[in-house]
């Protein structure tokens, strides 16, 4: 049986960087000729990156684009490579996957299923394609297609094209969330099972504002995965696909038969299969915020970060992260002690910053929040102190932050977990200050999770365990804890995951998790919180219903889910 050479060249692209993404295209290339390989394949819309939004609607990007896939083709020599683009046709534009050869372009898929849900909202800019082919070359045949088409159900032409090629190719921009690699397999293999066809399956890698891919680009064959991707870094898989022999191609004429003059290398040295190691799931979340972290930072023309850091476990995880993505020498830690700071949260947050390594300075604030309280004390006076007075504190430290941020050129990381912006539990221009949110999608469960998998992973104490133990609070008065606000976080979790995963309505989760009254007073504060949300800063989505773009909830509601 004669075996096939594949590469899957999993990049990572920068959207709207054609000219840079279309070097790392070509020096891909040169190495997938290297390493034998009879077809290299790349994620889709490689040439713009993904997703583009509106620069789409630019028609000097999408023309650059054009010519950038014609400059890429002169790299095909002795190799197939498909290459996603935008491909237009008049007034049109389509999500497509170039097919180059012998230093042309040879064909152009366009995408027939495009996704219009979560944060996918391609019907916005691309028209659907209408066709499919076969590409035919000397001794192997295939098919191509991109992201949401093979998730959807077949109609009778992509039925057939599949039932006549050697194997499928996929080109994908899978967005990542927890679990998402098992729903991949599954729709995978019951697409391998039901044709007995083999799929090449292409993911793009990196981090893109919010939005996070993982690779884990993948080969299979009839009834096995014969190699495997790494998850999170760039790879390029490169894997012998074993071919049938060639199948006779029925005639059909709403089906276009490409034909392509290549024929297969001889292999001197078969390769063996190759497999990336399986994660954990909090280790997956890990490398998730860490790739993150890093894209957005040197995506973005920053080059160092700062983080407050006040003793509690939302900021160590957040200065763990950022040390692991950036190094040590480009994060700076900010502690900002007041009256109400305990003695043992400021000595963790200096022992931290000690464990990792990174700069630590101390900005005392109570001057500045006595200049405030004597500002302001002849419009409160009769007035007790209550949140107002809580709320100056955050804003103070947001404050700082952003000064040092101006006059140092440091990008703020927010420390802000889900269970808080859940329920508003956050103070606008204060603690949700910053231009990136690390852990915004991360519930404070899973935070802890995180803290003691660091610990784990780098085999000493970097989060001291008094940080991880200690009861969490804001320290804006005497004596305060996050549960004097707010339910168990284990409960309070619980409520969100309910409510905003699964879309859950009261009378399901009082059925499932009791304590009505608690899940009442949750849902309100989740539903009247929404315009906080909305302004908080962008941030990392781990989970597969982020604020922002996976729920678009309006900020004027009077629909409430409580009971």
């Amino acid at each position: 049986m004669k075996s096939l050479r594949i590469a899957a060249s999993q990049i990572n692209t920068i959207v709207g960087d054609l000219a840079g993404n279309t070097e790392r295209i070509i020096f891909s290339i040169k190495s997938a000729i290297k390493e034998g390989a009879d077809i290299v394949v790349f994620p889709e819309l490689t040439i713009t990156g993904y997703p583009p939004e509106d620069l789409l609607l630019k028609p000097c990007f999408v023309e650059q684009n054009i010519r950038c896939l014609e400059t890429i083709a002169k790299a095909a020599k002795n190799i197939i490579a498909i290459v996603g683009f935008v491909d237009k046709r008049e007034d049109s534009i389509y999500n497509s996957a170039g097919i180059l050869a012998d230093k042309k372009v040879l064909y152009r898929y366009h995408k027939k299923h495009l996704p219009n849900y979560g944060v996918f909202d391609e019907k916005r800019y691309f028209q659907s394609g209408i066709e499919n082919a076969i590409l035919k070359t000397k001794d192997f045949s295939f098919s191509v297609n991109i992201c949401e088409d093979i998730w959807a159900q077949e109609d009778i032409i992509e039925k057939y094209v599949l039932q006549n090629s050697n194997f499928l190719i996929n080109i994908s921009a899978s967005v990542y969330h927890l679990d998402k690699i098992k729903e991949r397999e599954l729709v995978l293999k019951k697409k391998i099972k039901k044709f007995k066809t083999p799929i090449v399956y292409c993911n793009l890698i990196g981090g893109q504002d919010e939005l996070i891919f993982d690779g884990r680009s993948m080969v299979f064959g009839e009834d096995c995965i014969l190699a495997k991707a790494a998850s999170f870094e760039e790879d390029l898989l490169v894997a012998d696909l074993p071919i049938s022999s060639k199948k006779s191609i029925k005639t059909n004429k709403k089906v276009k038969v490409i034909s392509i003059d290549y024929k297969t290398k001889e292999k001197k040295v078969s390769l063996k299969p190759k497999s990336s190691k399986d994660v954990s799931r909090v280790e997956e979340v890990y490398k998730a915020l860490v790739l993150g972290v890093h894209d957005y930072v040197k995506k973005n023309n920053f080059n160092r970060v700062t983080v407050g850091l006040s003793g509690g476990i939302d900021s160590a995880v957040v200065a763990s992260i950022a040390v692991e993505a950036l190094s040590k020498a480009n994060v700076l830690a900010i502690s900002m002690p007041s009256r109400y700071s305990s003695k043992e949260t400021q000595v963790d947050a200096e022992l931290l910053s000690r464990n990792l390594g990174i700069r630590f300075v101390k900005v005392p604030m109570d001057s500045i929040f006595d200049a405030y309280n004597d500002t302001l004390k002849s419009h409160f006076a009769g007035m007790k102190t209550d949140l107002t007075e809580e709320n100056i504190q955050a804003r103070i430290r947001g404050n700082i932050l952003m000064a040092f941020s101006n006059k140092f050129g440091y990008l703020v990381l927010n420390t802000g977990n889900k269970s808080e912006t859940s329920v508003g539990y956050c103070t606008l221009y204060g603690d949700m200050a910053g231009g990136f949110a690390v852990i915004k999608d991360v519930p404070k469960k899973l935070v802890y999770e995180l803290a003691e998998f660091i610990n784990k992973t780098k085999k000493k104490e970097i989060i001291p365990k008094s940080i991880i133990k200690r009861a969490p609070s804001a320290e804006l008065r005497h004596g305060q804890k996050d549960q004097d606000s707010l339910p168990p976080y284990e409960l309070l979790d619980g409520i969100i995951d309910l409510y905003i995963e699964k879309n859950k309505s009261f009378p399901d989760m009082v059925k499932k998790l009791g304590n009505k009254d608690v899940i009442n007073k949750v849902l309100r504060m989740i539903d009247m919180n929404e315009y906080k949300r909305r302004q908080a800063p962008p941030g990392i989505k781990i989970s597969p219903k982020a604020f922002g773009k996976d729920r678009r909830m309006p900020i004027t509601n009077r629909f409430l889910a409580s009971g």
